[in-house]
């Protein structure tokens, strides 16, 4: 059979869940470490909620990626071997501690 004239497409289509995968990933990251262990009660509170948590995501939270420093926060240098102090502080009422290195007095 001689071959035809027919053009073939060798892009696939585009996939809405590949297009918002990020989206999707930030969108379930909020919903379990935050959503999921609240009660929102109005738009403004889900807006103060949603602030403190974007600060807290961007500021303290370590990521894998960049090597377990903030997005927004250069990478802390290592700790020397002795007795540390942690302070500890609750953000959004206790759901979520940031953790910090105080100086030892003395």
């Amino acid at each position: 059979m001689p071959p035809t004239s027919a053009a073939t497409c060798t892009d696939m289509p585009r996939s809405p869940h590949v297009d918002d995968l990020f989206g999707t990933h930030r969108i379930g990251t909020v919903r379990r470490e935050l959503l999921d262990r609240m009660l929102i009660l109005n738009r403004r509170q889900l807006e103060t909620v949603l602030a403190e948590y974007v600060a807290h995501f961007n500021t303290h939270r370590p990521h894998r990626t960049l090597d377990q420093a903030a997005p927004l926060r250069a990478l802390p240098p290592p700790a020397l071997p002795s007795p540390l102090r942690i302070r500890r502080r609750d953000r959004l009422g206790g759901l979520i501690h940031e953790y910090s290195q105080v100086a030892y007095p003395g």
